[in-house]
């Protein structure tokens, strides 16, 4: 049985971080369709794409072009950190473990 509303549609987030910038990005987001198209535009691009229904769940409430707030710095670094091990050989976990804030724990 599917689900109805926003919760049955995907949701997607990226995030750019750039030398100059202070902490990660948020520099697209979106539901359903958009979702869809920002993980295959991802893809097609070589990025890698992870799943963290949480992780998403928290990003989407960041507006735009804003940076990631100080509370998913180390989500997010772990996150890095992982895909670093991962794009460089070494020894990495199959899934990166993340530190989210306690009140988001229990969604994913």
């Amino acid at each position: 049985m599917a689900n109805s509303g926003k919760e049955s549609l995907k949701s997607a987030v990226a995030l750019a971080y750039g030398q100059a910038d202070a902490a990660p990005r948020v520099v697209a987001k979106g539901r359903g369709f958009l979702a869809e198209q920002i993980i295959a535009r991802a893809r097609e691009s070589g990025v890698y794409v992870h799943q963290s229904r949480d992780l998403v769940a928290l990003l989407l409430q960041v507006d735009l072009d804003q940076h990631i707030p100080p509370q998913l710095y180390l989500a997010v670094a772990e996150l890095l950190a992982w895909l670093y091990r991962l794009e460089n050989g070494q020894p990495a976990a199959a899934s990166p473990t993340l530190t989210l804030p306690p009140d988001a724990a229990g969604r994913e």
